[in-house]
């Protein structure tokens, strides 16, 4: 038996199933009252599709809203499928949920953050198997210095 439980890669999983949970939601109802997402993704991960004048333009990272106008919308296991509009563009994105580095609903003051890469999570498709355990905990992750870290207490009242 392992020394540790790796409760971090549990958790992701966890969150990431509450996302898809509610993008299902809002396939079969629509976006409700005043919800909207913003979504920030890796757009280096492997399984992201995006045009590639978008992965130009945003090579790390980015953040896409989902509001007013979208799409095509598709939930699946490992992701999601959408239309959304850039410039008067449509273009066709698929966002597989272990890429997403923030999910935030500002309507209500909700929102997840992923500290660790996506790397880290290779065995989150797996129910709690000996690869969701280790014998040490995760090393810490370095402090990001190419973008803006929010605190959800600003959003709190």
């Amino acid at each position: 038996m392992s020394q540790t439980i790796d409760y971090g890669n549990l958790m992701h999983r966890a969150m990431r199933g509450l996302i898809q949970e509610v993008l299902q939601g809002v396939l079969e109802n629509g976006l409700p009252g005043a919800h909207h997402f913003f979504i920030t993704f890796d757009t280096k991960h492997p399984d992201a599709r995006l045009a590639d004048w978008l992965r130009e333009r945003y090579p790390a990272e980015m953040t896409v809203v989902m509001q007013h106008w979208y799409d095509n919308l598709e939930v699946g296991d490992d992701g999601f499928a959408i239309t959304l509009n850039f410039g008067d563009a449509p273009e066709d994105l698929y966002v597989p949920y272990d890429a997403i580095q923030t999910f935030v609903d500002p309507s209500v003051e909700f929102g997840l953050r992923f500290e660790t890469q996506p790397e880290d999570d290779d065995d989150l498709d797996d129910d709690l198997d000996a690869d969701a355990f280790s014998d040490e905990p995760p090393a810490p992750t370095p402090a990001k210095t190419d973008g803006e870290v929010v605190s959800l207490d600003s959003f709190r009242k």
